[in-house]
């Protein structure tokens, strides 16, 4: 700096001393956890360098880049003195940090480096004695210093007592930094732990579910609050382009807010945003320090900028989602700190990585297991049946399948018109759930229309034939089965005749919602046996009555027997009353929620 002539007064320049902005001091500054407030330990230093070299005003001041600040002091003039903090424009302490060296001024207006300095007129700083303190790696954090508003000779041994405090101040001082250092520690150790219990719990928490959505929704859950204070989950669509981003913000009164920001993730990306550089290269991006500008330089839409300014922007890390087995990346994990929060660094990016792979494993086992329902279920429907339009009847039919599995099943269903007019309707289900059920489930509904078509024989007559014809063709088929014949009535209504093998037995709900089970003889499965004599039961189907058809998904779960299952189904049926047809399908499916097997339902109405 170029010092001025003592004839020459008025403002100095700003002082430029590098060390006040070492990144590695104000760190240990910062680790001493100590500010602008008074501490009790440091206001000690402070009384016995005022008592001990007879001055009015004495101080323990730290430095930083802009300020210096007191947690020792005595003496101070107000407002000073409740402040505990002065600008740099009024600080010798700052060159103590910059010589590194004691600085000691009988008369400070007698030396250029500080006679103009601020604290001789608003402080009444004259004399003044400055020892350094530092940290254990020698770094000057600031200086003990004695004042006096009046010229003074300082003299060896209270130089040498102002020298043996500082050096007794500068232990407490380390000892402030090896508290926070060991307090930090702790911190980062309980951090590690939980963090390695994330990832032995976010396997197990992700594949616990092949639903793409839920898997999504419990990956934010689980990186929030512990690694970041919000979080986003994009996904890409076929030609790499955000299409789909899920947002959790740890406190929940910003649902909406971040919710709103993960909206315009899909619309309102620029093509060197974060989120689109990580899609495309595949590679991480840590952001230790970041500013609102890093989100407006990402974006084409303004209003990103204000919400990531309402949800706290500060810190930010976006990982890849790797697709498992490709060179290809689906997705983006992009984890966010608000100021106040201690920002990414190297650690929290291997164990990003690390989610970001194992939710790569998880949304591709989603992702296949989709594509594999899809087809199950293409194929399952493309062999049900269109239902025959009846002036007699309304029809009505339902299949679905158990929500967490993808194999095809057995379960079948089948209605046409005979060409006398008369109506055959049949419900059945093979054993099995995979490829050769379906295809014997096919076979089957194929053997039971080429039987019955065209032909009057009694319904007993028909599934005798059949037995025949599974046992002469050798097909593998163990099902249950009930075929019914619907023929009307001079009297009206329909008469209806049905053969059970095997199957949970038809119900029958009246025009008035009234209940009956279709009981009678119930005989072998298909398949299972050598072919026997089959018998038929009967009964009317009066106008507005309902035969019900279903299989055994309907009312069979592990922890009840069927005929539990069946009781079960009666009373929902008896409580629903009179009910339009479809739903009352509806009704049926979506009564249980523990539901353990696909269900086929048909149900005929008279008309």
């Amino acid at each position: 700096m170029t010092e001025r002539s003592p004839h020459r007064r008025g403002p100095l320049p700003a002082v430029d001393i590098p060390a006040l902005t070492d990144p590695a001091r104000l760190r240990a500054l910062a680790e001493t956890g100590l500010d602008a407030e008074p501490d009790e330990a440091f206001d000690r230093f402070a009384r016995l360098v005022s008592d001990l070299l007879e001055v009015p005003v004495a101080l323990v001041s730290l430095v930083t880049g802009e300020r210096q600040f007191f947690p020792g002091a005595v003496g101070l003039p107000e407002p000073w003195a409740a402040r505990r903090q002065t600008p740099l424009s009024h600080s010798f302490c700052q060159h103590v940090v910059d010589i590194e060296i004691p600085m000691v001024l009988p008369d400070a207006r007698l030396y250029p480096r500080v006679w103009n300095n601020l604290a001789i007129a608003e402080l009444g700083v004259v004399a003044y004695a400055g020892m350094p303190l530092t940290d254990l790696d020698g770094r000057v954090l600031g200086s003990l210093c004695a004042i006096d508003s009046k010229p003074r000779a300082w003299t060896a041994d209270q130089l040498r007592t102002l020298a043996d405090l500082a050096a007794a101040c500068s232990s407490e001082l380390r000892l402030r930094i090896a508290l926070d250092g060991a307090e930090e520690a702790r911190r980062r150790a309980e951090e590690a732990h939980e963090r390695l219990k994330l990832l032995s719990a976010l396997s197990e928490t992700l594949t616990g579910t092949l639903d793409v959505a839920t898997a999504v929704d419990r990956l934010t859950a689980a990186v929030v609050p512990l690694l970041a204070d919000w979080a986003l989950v994009t996904l890409v669509d076929r030609a790499g382009a955000p299409r789909r981003v899920t947002a959790l913000h740890r406190d929940p009164g910003r649902a909406a807010q971040v919710d709103r920001f993960a909206e315009l993730m899909t619309t309102g990306l620029g093509p060197q945003s974060i989120t689109r550089t990580v899609l495309r290269t595949g590679q991480p991006v840590l952001g230790s320090a970041a500013t609102l500008d890093d989100v407006r330089r990402a974006t084409t839409d303004p209003e990103m900028v204000s919400l990531a300014d309402r949800l706290g922007f500060a810190s930010h890390l976006s990982v890849p989602v790797p697709a498992p087995g490709r060179r290809a990346v689906v997705g983006c994990v992009t984890l966010i700190n608000a100021p106040g929060r201690r920002p990414f660094d190297d650690s929290d990016l291997h164990i990003a990585l690390e989610i970001g792979r194992r939710a790569g494993q998880a949304l591709g086992n989603s992702w296949m297991y989709d594509e594999q329902r899809h087809v199950a279920e293409v194929l399952q429907h493309s062999m049900l049946p269109v239902l025959p339009e009846s002036p007699r009847v309304e029809l009505a039919a339902r299949y679905q399948p158990v929500a967490d599995r993808v194999e095809v099943g057995g379960d079948w269903y089948d209605a046409f018109v005979q060409p006398d007019g008369d109506l055959v309707v049949a419900i059945g289900d093979v054993a099995g759930h995979d490829i050769e059920a379906a295809a014997t489930m096919g076979q089957l509904r194929n053997l039971v229309r080429g039987n019955a078509f065209g032909r009057t024989d009694p319904v007993d007559e028909l599934m005798t034939r059949l037995d025949r014809a599974i046992s002469g063709l050798r097909i593998p088929a163990a099902a249950t089965a009930t075929l019914a014949r619907l023929r009307p009535r001079a009297a009206g209504g329909l008469t209806v005749s049905w053969c059970n093998a095997g199957h949970p037995p038809p119900l029958l709900v009246d025009a008035e919602g009234v209940v009956r089970v279709l009981g009678g003889r119930r005989e072998p499965l298909l398949g299972f046996a050598r072919p026997i004599a089959r018998s038929s039961q009967e009964t009317i189907l009066a106008a507005g009555d309902t035969l019900l058809l279903y299989t055994d998904g309907l009312i069979e779960r592990r922890d009840r027997s069927i005929d539990e299952g069946l009781a079960e189904l009666l009373s929902r049926l008896s409580g629903a009353g009179p009910l339009p047809l479809a739903e009352l399908c509806d009704l049926l499916l979506t009564s249980s929620d523990r539901r353990e097997d696909d269900v086929a339902l048909l149900a005929v109405r008279a008309r």
